[in-house]
C-alpha cells in the first residue's frame, strides 16, 4: 500500500490517522505539495487528473479523495464495521453525510489555512466566516451528542471516520486566523479524538489536554 502524502496536508493527516488506528503499514510517497507544487506536475497528474493529495494505491487501486479513501480502508480492513458501519443504513446515512460536511470544512477552514499560512490566493475573510458558520453547526451537534450519545459525531458509542474526516482542519484551524473558543463541544470532541487508541499526531497538533484543563 502506497500513500502519496504531505507532512503539513490535512486532508492527508486524516488518511495517515486511520491508517495508524487501524494498523496498517503502508510505504509513504512524499508530495511536495508545498512550496514545489509536485501535485501539478505531469507525473502526479498521470496518478490524479485533478492534482491533489491525498492518494492511496492498494494492489491496484488507485483512489483520490481523503473521504473516498477513508471509506475503503475502513470498509476493506476494519473487522469490527465500527469505523464505517456499513451494517446500520441509518449510521451510514449519518457518517456520509458528515463526510460530505468535512469537504466543506476542508474548503473553508482548510481554505484559510491554506491562505493564512501558505500564500494561496483565497478570499481569506469569506473562508474564515464560512468556518465559523459550520464551527457553530458542529458545535451544537456535538453538544446533543454528548448529552444524548457518547459525544461524537455519529450517534453510536464508537467514533467513526466522520470523526477523523472533520478534525484536522477544525484541530489546525488558528493557522488560519479561526479561533476554537467560542465551541466548547468542538474543543471537548477535539479532546476525545485525540484519546482513541492508535491516535497520531502532525506537526501544529498536540497531545489532549490534561483532565481538568481547559482545551
Amino acid at each position: 500500500m502506497k500513500l502519496y502524502d504531505f507532512e503539513l496536508s490535512g486532508n492527508c493527516y486524516k488518511v495517515r490517522l486511520l491508517l495508524n488506528i487501524l494498523g496498517l503499514t503502508y510505504d509513504r510517497i512524499v508530495v511536495d505539495f508545498y512550496p514545489g507544487r509536485e501535485h501539478k506536475s505531469d507525473a502526479f497528474l498521470d496518478l490524479n487528473p485533478l492534482g491533489q493529495i491525498p492518494v492511496l494505491e492498494d494492489n491496484g487501486l488507485v483512489l483520490r479523495d481523503a473521504q473516498a479513501i477513508l471509506a475503503y480502508l475502513s470498509a476493506k480492513y476494519d473487522p469490527t464495521g465500527l469505523w464505517f458501519p456499513q451494517s446500520d443504513p441509518a449510521m451510514m446515512g449519518q457518517v456520509m453525510m458528515w463526510l460530505a460536511f468535512a469537504s466543506e470544512i476542508s474548503a473553508s477552514s482548510g481554505s484559510a489555512r491554506l491562505g493564512d499560512g501558505y500564500f494561496y490566493p483565497v478570499d481569506l475573510e469569506k473562508a474564515q466566516a464560512d468556518a465559523h458558520r459550520l464551527f457553530r453547526i458542529l458545535d451544537e451537534h456535538l453538544w446533543f451528542s454528548e448529552n444524548e450519545h457518547a459525544g461524537w459525531i455519529g450517534s453510536g458509542s464508537h467514533p467513526t471516520i466522520a470523526d477523523l474526516a472533520c478534525f484536522p482542519y477544525v484541530i489546525l484551524s488558528e493557522e488560519g486566523g479561526i479561533s476554537r473558543l467560542p465551541y466548547p463541544a468542538i474543543r471537548r470532541w477535539t479532546d476525545r479524538v485525540k484519546l482513541i487508541p492508535g491516535f497520531s499526531l502532525m506537526a501544529g497538533v498536540f497531545h489532549a489536554a490534561p483532565i481538568g484543563a481547559s482545551s
